[in-house]
């Protein structure tokens, strides 16, 4: 009689392990990262790249404008960098990539304020059969 109580609860634990592993969610997704550094050095001497991590690992860098040029902050630049950003978001948005996070950083190395600066990392996604580009 133990025997069989035993082989039944056994039984029972794999049948419900078995349906268990059905439940856990399957990751078929693929990733990438489009980062944008933008520098706030004041004189325009500093650099401000788009970098964009595609899927297999292979990057792509773009030049982005830098925030502040002699005069003081540059308002074209901004416009600039944020119609370059907006442009490259649209591109990978409008090829079936879903923005999942986005997380933003600023930096400034000294006391002063004089420099620094903004950092921006778009997390995206897409269904595995998706390539990238």
């Amino acid at each position: 009689m133990k025997n069989i109580f035993m082989s039944a609860i056994l039984w029972f634990l794999f049948l419900g392990d078995l349906s268990a592993q059905d439940l856990k969610p399957v990751n078929n997704k693929q990733y990438m990262q489009i980062t944008t550094v933008e520098s706030v050095i004041a004189g325009g001497l500093g650099r401000s790249r788009m970098i964009i991590t595609n899927a297999d690992g292979t990057q792509k860098e773009f030049n982005l404008e830098n925030l502040f040029s002699i005069a003081g902050i540059n308002f074209r630049n901004i416009m600039d960098n944020e119609t370059r950003i907006l442009q490259t978001i649209r591109e990978y948005t409008s090829n079936g990539w879903k923005i999942e996070q986005v997380t933003s950083l600023t930096l400034s190395p000294n006391d002063s304020g004089s420099g620094g600066i903004f950092m921006t990392r778009y997390l995206l996604s897409t269904a595995d059969d998706k390539k990238a580009f």
